[in-house]
């Protein structure tokens, strides 16, 4: 058998593997939504050497995820900064005020991630960027899941952290640029509970 000859046999097998290989990865992944009502988005803070925290209730999640094709796999988080809650009326009004959060101006920060990874630890990293106030940065996410069948369905549940350095995005003008009564890092937590989108 010729070397020519050889190579045309291959040639359709070789044809074969790549458009399988191609529709594999352009097949849509299963989508799910954030069940508000058992989700949390919380951040942890130092202020004036004591630990704090507080909460955004109202966010969206939008999760496309498939674990043999984390190359289509996305999640994209769109936070509403004006619900920050902290149990403090009057440092919650200074947090949405124009030297930190500045929310009338900036109401929404977005998380959204451009690739989806396994980590060597069994979980996921989310590597994308997040855009608060007037400014988009580079960010990394780590989550782990748990799939779970409630009620005949399958959900999935999501658990990660991820740290921001707030002057990066320039929640701190004026006297709060100084990290004497704010750390400049904060860190974010959440337990979310996602549902297959209809």
């Amino acid at each position: 058998m010729t070397r020519q000859s050889s190579l045309a046999r291959l040639l359709p097998m070789l044809t074969m593997l790549i458009a399988a290989s191609a529709a594999v990865a352009a097949a849509p992944v299963p989508t799910y939504t954030l069940d508000a009502a058992k989700s949390t988005l919380e951040f942890g803070f130092v202020q004036a050497g004591a630990k704090n925290k507080g909460k955004f209730p109202k966010f969206t999640v939008n999760f496309g995820f498939a674990d043999d094709n984390l190359a289509a796999s996305k999640l994209e988080v769109t936070i509403n900064i004006p619900t920050l809650d902290t149990d403090d009326k009057e440092r919650d009004d200074t947090l949405r005020g124009a030297d930190l959060f500045d929310a009338a101006k900036f109401p929404q920060a977005h998380f959204t991630a451009t690739q989806i990874t396994k980590t060597a630890a069994g979980g996921y990293e989310a590597a994308g960027t997040f855009a608060l106030r007037d400014v988009t940065r580079p960010q990394r996410v780590s989550f782990i899941l748990r799939a779970a069948t409630e009620q005949g369905r399958g959900v999935i549940y999501m658990t990660g952290k991820t740290l921001v350095k707030r002057l990066d995005f320039g929640v701190g003008q004026g006297d709060w640029k100084s990290t004497e009564w704010i750390d400049n890092e904060v860190n974010i937590t959440f337990n979310l509970r996602l549902l297959p989108a209809s």
